[in-house]
């Protein structure tokens, strides 16, 4: 994606190329200033050393609507080694069950069948295929987290995904009849790349789900803070269908689900010679993002003002609570957060420290802002007046886990949708 400075009423603005049409495209859905990559923790010896911070600003595309960013940096040096492993989730990994239950049953997969799934991490879902007895593969280029899911006994390929591997997979008899990924779609420079390996390595009655974050819940819900450089794109059910047709996909049912503030799980197969028929949902979809105006330029204007309100009040509440003598802790260690971070400003003159379950963040510090990342344990020991969440899509759990805090008055902090002190 090519992009040019121009001159615009006297000030610098960007312009450049959207990777799935190749339209120019110039509107600002948001500018979050500079930030560093947000999965990049920092050790403890390279805290004396410079790090890279990149402008992290949206655009959305006048043609087929594709919110994204720039790419700074390559796939390969952003997920070669991850330190995100999905299993320290414990309603990720529920969330996981569930589908393979209601997926399993829903299409009568069993061993006869294939489940192929793109972005696998650790094997967090695909464990529970193989536990029903389905043949399973994983694709997974973080070599740390695939060797993860190989200690469980998932088969698992180290490499990113493309037209290439699914040409190569396909050579090899391994058609998918299940496609599946979660949150990797948003992950992907060379989208179309993606889309025509998608439908490479497809068997022909086969199907697609995936999983991503819905542009509408984003926009509507102020989760600005899922903006990063990891994602390349932010997608609404108008734009995916459009993409998807282009490489000979069509989508025939989608879900919306709770997960990350807010997702779609599309259904997807072959454009022609499947069996499997349009449902009302994708119509009622279709529907709701109209009548939210996704196909009007403007509607995308409108959301940095939200964005600004919500650092100004972040920002008050913890200066506030700064002046007043309390002490503030985070809980977790989510790109968002360090997104949300980032963009307001805040240090550790503001957040002591935050805590989270993974031993592989744990000791480490946020990029950017380098807060410190002890193990949750640390909330006991230094007894916070206020706890900030910083991944609110897990408002119940982490409140669930972290309820001591209420025995010495600690109260929790939620930053999205809007500021909530609970």
């Amino acid at each position: 994606m090519a992009l040019v400075e121009h001159s615009q009423h006297g000030a610098t603005a960007m312009s450049g190329n959207c990777r799935h049409c190749g339209a120019v495209f110039e509107r600002s859905l948001c500018d979050l200033g500079l930030s560093p990559l947000a999965n990049s923790y920092v050790a403890a010896e390279e805290l004396g050393k410079k790090e890279p911070f990149y402008p992290l600003h949206a655009f959305v595309c006048p043609d087929c609507f594709l919110v994204q960013l720039q790419e700074f940096e390559s796939p390969e040096h952003i997920f070669s080694d991850y330190l995100y492993f999905s299993s320290y989730s414990s309603s990720w990994l529920k969330h996981a069950e569930q589908y393979v239950e209601q997926v399993s049953q829903r299409f009568g997969l069993g061993p006869q069948h294939s489940v192929v799934e793109v972005a696998s991490n650790d094997g967090y879902l695909l464990q529970y295929f193989k536990a029903r007895g389905v043949p399973v593969f994983g694709i997974e280029p973080a070599a740390n987290v695939a060797e993860v899911a190989r200690a469980k006994g998932i088969p698992s390929l180290s490499e990113f995904f493309g037209t290439a591997l699914a040409t190569r997979l396909r050579a090899e008899g391994k058609p998918a009849d299940l496609l599946l990924g979660n949150n990797v779609l948003a992950h992907v420079p060379d989208l179309n790349d993606f889309v025509r390996g998608l439908q490479t390595l497809l068997a022909p009655t086969g199907l697609i789900t995936l999983e991503f974050p819905h542009l509408l819940r984003l926009m509507q819900q102020n989760q600005f803070d899922t903006i990063y450089h990891e994602h390349f794109s932010y997608f609404s059910l108008l734009t995916i269908e459009r993409v998807f047709k282009a490489h000979g996909l069509r989508v025939f049912d989608v879900e919306q689900l709770a997960t990350h503030g807010g997702s779609l799980r599309i259904y997807a197969t072959h454009l022609q010679g499947s069996p499997h028929a349009e449902g009302p949902r994708v119509e009622a979809l279709r529907q709701e993002e109209a009548a939210a105006g996704l196909a009007n330029l403007d509607t995308y204007s409108a959301f940095e003002k939200q964005v600004q309100k919500t650092k100004r009040n972040l920002l008050r509440f913890l200066i506030d609570a700064k002046e007043q003598g309390k002490s503030v802790a985070a809980y977790g260690a989510p790109a968002k957060g360090n997104t949300l971070l980032n963009y307001c400003g805040v240090k550790t003159d503001l957040i002591d420290y935050t805590v989270d379950l993974s031993p592989h963040k744990q000791g480490r510090y946020l990029p950017g802002t380098r807060i410190p990342i002890h193990a949750p344990s640390r909330i006991a020991e230094t007894k916070p007046d206020y706890l900030l969440v910083l991944p609110w899509n897990l408002r119940t759990e982490i409140s669930a886990q972290m309820s001591q805090i209420r025995d010495w008055g600690g109260r929790f902090v939620f930053p999205i949708p809007t500021l909530e002190v609970d």
